[in-house]
């Protein structure tokens, strides 16, 4: 490995995150024999996030690119806020994102015999001990980062006292939260995470996996560090809220390594997204109080309400790969760039097709009652081997409302009275009447067509300002659209004033019934699919779609228009 690493090292080494180029280096180095083994460790309290799929590409990725192996490790310490919902859902966020670690599944409760035996040890060593104190005493005998803290009443019970005491935690004598098990390190540590930190609280609530096997249950800090070591990782990739924790993290791991082989920290800046929270709490709060429509509500940053809002995987390692990785805190990442990203991805697979939200009917006035013809689609004009659909054209159609106007402004390129248009793929018509009902509404829209100018025909070259799409009404599928948009109204909800949920953005979710598609949309409306509705956007049917009930939902607009509207508020 060591060998590859260095006769690779200049191609390699262009375009290397901060984080890749410590591996590179350790590599080169022959650290841990030349091995290289990152993980993924979630807790299994909730769904994946937009954030937490940075971390994954940065796991599971540079194992990849670097010829490595990487773990996903569930850190199943607290049965309290776990669940194999989430553990499931992890495993489908993870592969979507397109990585696999194969038969390395590991949970931090695999290791719960090791780490409980390591705390005896340490206890019998005088270097831990039982607190009879509440957390709120605890809490208050840390200090503050300039004041030393105060030593526990407790800190000098004697070893045979501890031991007794914590094998009666595990074994359920006591209450929640009447003892707990402490590191004896220093009260005066300018390092507050040093100050006699938990390693062990008590918790009756079964386990997802252990039952009621454990009655103690280990805090991250006492648990990541050896796990990582139970394991073999010999990088541990996170985020830089992390720093502090660095020096606990390595006090730990020289309990149990003999120099040959040590895991290390690496952190690197978290995610922060524009319109949205990243808060795993505050994501909860808004599935249980119904705010939204489950963790994988098209709205939420979650992996799977971007997967069902019809993102792709492709377009979020990009975006992921874009913002990069540093070793600085930064500013909001604008969720228009990962809109972006997914634009892009869209424009090149998405299927071409025709769809009018708000319908209003045409009648082509000269074309034969009771005949249709079909015309050709192109499904993707990016790609050369998307081939095309046919679309049938007749009498009546439908267009946009929008697309007509009785008294249009100057450079209004759409149907008017006396005006022509395209029909994409079909003919130029023209407006020759309209009809009203009795309140003044526009009902039906009177046109004739120019039977030339279909494509390969000798009027086909004639020039027209506007193109409109449009579906045959005798042929059109009735749908649903669910038209998605930020779900805040504010660029960073968590830093403002008051409950967040007050910012919640009212128009975040509109519903459009009655929308009308052609008969192919219908026919291929499978899950996953991507279409473009020409000139209105980027849909993919919805996992409440049925053949019966056809529900669309919007992955993207065609252009930002958000943005655009929010500096004209400025």
């Amino acid at each position: 490995m060591a060998e590859k690493i260095e006769a690779e090292m200049p191609e390699e080494a262009k375009g290397l995150s901060f984080v890749e180029q410590m591996i590179v280096d350790d590599l080169k180095e022959g650290k841990n024999g030349g091995r290289l083994q990152t993980r993924f460790p979630p807790e299994p309290n909730g769904y994946l996030h937009i954030g937490h799929a940075k971390a994954i590409c940065m796991d599971f990725g540079a194992a990849e690119k670097f010829g490595g192996k990487s773990f996903l490790r569930f850190d199943d310490t607290n049965p309290t806020k776990e669940d194999t919902e989430y553990v499931d859902a992890i495993r489908d966020d993870i592969h979507w994102l397109g990585f696999d670690w194969g038969e390395n599944e590991r949970y931090a409760s695999d290791y719960f015999p090791q780490l409980y035996d390591l705390a005896v040890r340490l206890i019998k060593e005088g270097k831990a001990y039982v607190d009879d104190q509440t957390s709120e005493e605890i809490a208050a005998q840390k200090g503050t980062p300039t004041t030393p803290g105060t030593d526990s009443p407790y800190r000098n019970r004697p070893v045979e006292e501890n031991l007794d005491l914590f094998e009666r935690m595990n074994k359920g004598e006591f209450e929640e939260g009447s003892r707990v098990l402490r590191a004896k390190i220093d009260m005066a540590s300018s390092n507050m995470h040093f100050r006699d930190p938990i390693m062990y609280r008590i918790i009756k609530t079964p386990h997802h996996r252990t039952g009621t096997q454990w009655k103690v249950y280990p805090m991250y800090d006492f648990a990541h560090g050896q796990s990582d070591f139970f394991e073999g990782v010999t990088h541990s990739i996170c985020t830089l809220e992390f720093v502090p924790h660095r020096p606990l993290y390595d006090y730990f791991v020289d309990f149990l390594t003999d120099g040959s082989y040590r895991p290390r920290q690496i952190e690197f800046n978290r995610l922060n997204l524009t319109y949205t929270v990243m808060s795993k709490r505050k994501l909860l709060q808004l599935v249980q109080e119904g705010l939204v429509a489950g963790w994988d509500d098209p709205r939420m940053p979650t992996i799977s309400g971007m997967r069902r809002r019809g993102f792709t995987s492709k377009a979020v390692r990009n975006f992921i790969d874009r913002i990069g990785y540093t070793k600085i805190e930064e500013a909001m990442i604008s969720v228009s760039l990962l809109e972006h990203a997914v634009r892009e991805d869209l424009n090149a697979i998405a299927t071409r097709a025709m769809a009018v939200m708000n319908p209003v009917k045409v009648v082509v006035t000269n074309y034969p009652e009771g005949q249709t013809e079909m015309v050709e689609m192109e499904n993707n004009p990016e790609d050369a081997t998307a081939g095309t659909h046919s679309m049938p054209f007749s009498r009546e159609i439908f267009i946009e409302a929008d697309d007509f106007m009785e008294n249009p402004p100057k450079k209004f390129f759409r149907l008017a009275p006396g005006a022509e248009v395209r029909l994409k793929g079909a003919y130029i018509i023209k407006c020759t009447d309209v009809v009203k009902d009795a309140d003044g509404n526009i009902v039906e829209i009177h046109c004739t067509y120019d039977p030339e100018s279909r494509s390969g025909m000798a009027g086909a070259s004639r020039k027209v300002k506007g193109t409109l799409h449009w579906v045959s009404a005798a042929h059109a599928v009735d749908a649903t659209a669910r038209i998605y948009d930020r779900l805040f109204n504010v660029e960073n909800p968590s830093a403002e004033d008051g409950d967040f949920r007050d910012l919640l953005n009212p128009d975040s979710l509109k519903v459009v019934e009655g929308i009308k598609v052609e008969p192919f949309i219908a026919e291929n409306a499978r899950p996953g699919e991507k279409f473009q509705f020409q000139r209105i956007g980027y849909f993919t049917p919805d996992v409440d779609s049925t053949p019966e009930k056809l529900v669309f939902n919007r992955t993207i607009a065609l252009k930002d228009s958000w943005e655009k509207a929010q500096k004209k508020n400025v």
